[in-house]
C-alpha cells in the first residue's frame, strides 16, 4: 500500500512501507485518456472478420502526471516531537499529570513524512522507548543518571565490558530503578547476545565516551581542550580510552584559538534542509576543512551521492596554509 504524508504546511511525500518519495507534477504532450471498461488490442479477437469499431465513453483526461523521486525520510521532526516532554522517571510529577504530549506508532505515522519502516528505525537510533503504548525519549540527566547506575555496578562487580549479565543488573539495580529502564539503558548503550542460556550485554566504549563528554560539555560554552580531554579520561569507567573521533557530530574542536578549545555542536540540533544546513555551519564558522564538515553533513546525502558532491553544490573551495577549505557560495547574514 502507498499513503501520501504531510501537514498542511509541508510538500507532500508519497511512501511505501520502506521508502519516501518526493511528489512533483510532470506535464505530457500525450493526453490521457480514462475509458471505462476500456479492451487493450491485446484482449480483442484477433480474428480479422469480426472487427468492429467500439463506441467508448470518455470518462475524464489528463496531461499531468505526479512523477515520484526517492527522497531522504523527513526525521527530525520525530525527535523535536518526543522531546516535547521528555521521561523523567517514574517518580516525575510531570508523568502523573498526564497534561502532556504523548505519541504512539499510529500518530507518528501520521505526523512523520516517512514510511513505518524508516520510522521505527530512527525511533531505534535515538533510542527511544515505549512506556505504556507511548513512545519516549528518556530525559539526558535521566538517562545519565541510569548508564551511571550500570557503569558502577559494572566496576563494583570487576565485570568485563563485553560481559555484562541481564538478571544480575535487573536484581541489583531493580530497587533503584524499574528493571524495563535498566534494560532500557543495556539496550541502548550495549549490544545483546546469549552466553550459554544467560543474557549478557557487550557495552559499547565509544557510545558511552561519547555520552560523559555530553555531560561535560553541555554546562560550558567552550572548554579548553587539554583540560577537557583530561576530565573526560578521568570520567569515564576504568578500562575505557576516550578519543576525539568518538565525538563526531556531537562537538567541534576551535583549532584557531589560544588555547585550543572544544564547544558542543549537535548534528542533531541542525536544520533539515540543505541550504539551511550550509548556512546555519556557515555562520557558525566562515571556512570548514572537508573533516570537520563532513560529520555534519553526511546525514544529508542522497542514494549514492557524496559528501564531496553536496560541497561541491554548496559551497566553494579555496587553499588556506596549504589546506584546502570551504565556505559559503553566498553571504551569510
Amino acid at each position: 500500500s502507498l499513503v501520501i504524508r504531510g501537514e498542511k504546511d509541508e510538500q507532500a511525500v508519497l511512501c511505501s512501507k520502506d521508502k519516501t518519495y518526493d511528489m512533483k507534477i510532470a506535464d505530457t504532450s500525450n493526453m490521457l485518456l480514462f475509458i471505462p471498461g476500456c479492451k487493450t488490442p491485446e484482449q480483442l479477437n484477433a480474428d480479422q472478420a469480426s472487427c468492429n469499431i467500439i463506441h467508448s465513453q470518455i470518462a475524464g483526461f489528463a496531461n499531468n502526471y505526479w512523477e515520484l523521486r526517492r527522497c531522504r525520510p523527513k526525521l527530525k521532526k520525530l525527535r523535536k516531537l518526543l522531546m516535547e516532554d521528555p521521561y523523567e522517571g517514574p517518580d516525575s510529577w510531570k508523568d502523573q499529570t498526564l497534561t502532556f504530549s504523548k505519541y504512539t506508532t499510529e500518530d507518528l505515522l501520521n505526523l512523520i513524512q516517512a514510511s513505518e519502516e524508516e520510522i521505527l528505525h530512527q525511533l531505534q537510533v535515538i533510542d527511544a522507548c515505549k512506556i505504556e503504548g507511548y513512545w519516549r525519549i528518556l530525559e539526558f540527566d535521566y538517562e545519565m543518571k541510569l548508564l551511571n547506575h550500570v557503569t558502577q555496578l559494572i566496576d563494583s562487580e570487576s565485570w568485563s565490558l563485553s560481559k555484562v549479565p541481564l538478571h544480575t543488573c535487573l536484581e541489583e539495580l531493580g530497587s533503584l530503578e524499574p528493571t524495563e529502564m535498566i534494560e532500557h539503558i543495556l539496550l541502548s548503550y550495549g549490544r545483546k547476545y546469549i552466553d550459554d542460556g544467560e543474557v549478557c550485554f557487550e557495552m559499547h566504549e565509544d557510545k558511552i565516551c561519547r555520552a560523559i563528554a555530553q555531560m561535560l560539555l553541555q554546562n560550558a560554552v567552550k572548554f579548553n581542550l587539554s583540560e577537557f580531554q583530561e576530565v573526560w579520561q578521568q570520567s569515564v569507567p576504568e578500562g575505557m580510552t576516550t578519543r576525539l573521533d568518538q565525538l563526531k557530530g556531537l562537538a567541534l574542536v576551535d583549532k584557531n584559538s589560544r588555547p585550543e578549545t572544544i564547544f558542543l555542536l549537535k548534528v542533531d540540533d541542525l536544520p533539515e534542509d540543505n541550504q539551511e544546513r550550509f548556512n546555519s555551519l556557515f555562520s557558525i564558522r566562515e571556512k570548514w576543512t572537508e573533516v570537520d564538515i563532513t560529520p555534519y553533513i553526511q546525514d544529508l546525502c542522497a542514494e549514492k551521492q557524496t559528501v564531496g558532491a553536496l560541497l561541491t553544490k554548496y559551497a566553494r573551495s579555496s587553499m588556506q596554509n596549504g589546506v584546502k577549505v570551504y565556505n559559503s557560495r553566498r553571504p551569510i547574514s
